[in-house]
């Protein structure tokens, strides 16, 4: 599929008339990758480019508001908010998009340490695919090493994750993306991760249901193959209703 720049588009970038989003776009076509919602484009970003592409989702957030009927230039609250929604999802909400992995110091198991690890509950924060409403949730990770194992500092758990949910996410498959991110920087004897999440989706809008939570799991390696190594894992996650 090629994308072809609107008339409205056209000229409101680039010195060469295409907008920067357009670019981007068309790089990853040429790769044959996918630019899901939950995927990673770093790659296909060059230096300067992040700050185009704010600029041109600040001025399509401007179409919104007005579309919405909302007095951006006499209302004092609205005045500045396109470039404040900007910022908020190419820098912040959906900033796992379009950054790279953040450098992870991998340390061999000196010790031989093979005792069960975990990490959490790490606070995250999302945002849905499908209304783009907050994903707020805590996660926790148990590993087992074994002697071949990469060691990472306990703080790096957390910015994987952050980096993981940083992009508009499904539950389901966030999970399984940080399992096989933290798998390859590991290869651990077995990886085991827990979410639980308030969904806004349903607590904003839909039924309204302020209470409802969603609790996913992924197990590898030998919490698959070992009920009791899975018992205790779960036994020792300090989860609260």
């Amino acid at each position: 599929m090629t994308y072809l720049p609107t008339t409205t588009e056209a000229g409101s970038d680039t010195p060469e008339g295409v907008p920067v989003s357009v670019k981007i776009r068309q790089r990853i076509l040429a790769a044959r990758k996918r630019f899901n919602a939950n995927d990673n484009i770093a790659e296909f970003i060059e230096p300067g480019e992040l700050d185009r592409l704010l600029d041109e989702v600040t001025g399509k957030m401007e179409g919104v508001l007005d579309s919405l009927v909302i007095d951006t230039e006499r209302d004092h609250n609205t005045g500045d908010t396109a470039r404040r929604v900007a910022k908020m999802y190419v820098n912040e909400v959906f900033r796992g998009r379009y950054v790279k992995a953040p450098t992870i110091t991998e340390f061999p198991n000196a010790e031989h340490l093979n005792e069960l690890m975990i990490v959490g509950p790490i606070t995250v924060r999302s945002a849905c695919s499908h209304h783009f409403c907050p994903v707020i949730g805590k996660i926790w990770i148990g590993v087992l090493p074994n002697e071949h194992t990469n060691v990472i500092g306990l703080s790096k758990y957390a910015r994987l994750a952050e980096w993981i949910m940083g992009r508009p996410q499904i539950q389901e498959e966030a999970v399984v993306q940080l399992a096989d991110l933290i798998q390859q920087k590991t290869q651990p004897d077995g990886l085991a991760i827990v979410m639980e999440a308030s969904h806004y989706c349903m607590a904003w809008r839909g039924v309204k249901d302020m209470d409802s939570k969603m609790i996913n799991s992924v197990m590898r390696g030998v919490f698959l193959k070992d009920s009791n190594l899975r018992r205790e894992f779960l036994s020792l996650i300090p989860r609260k209703n």
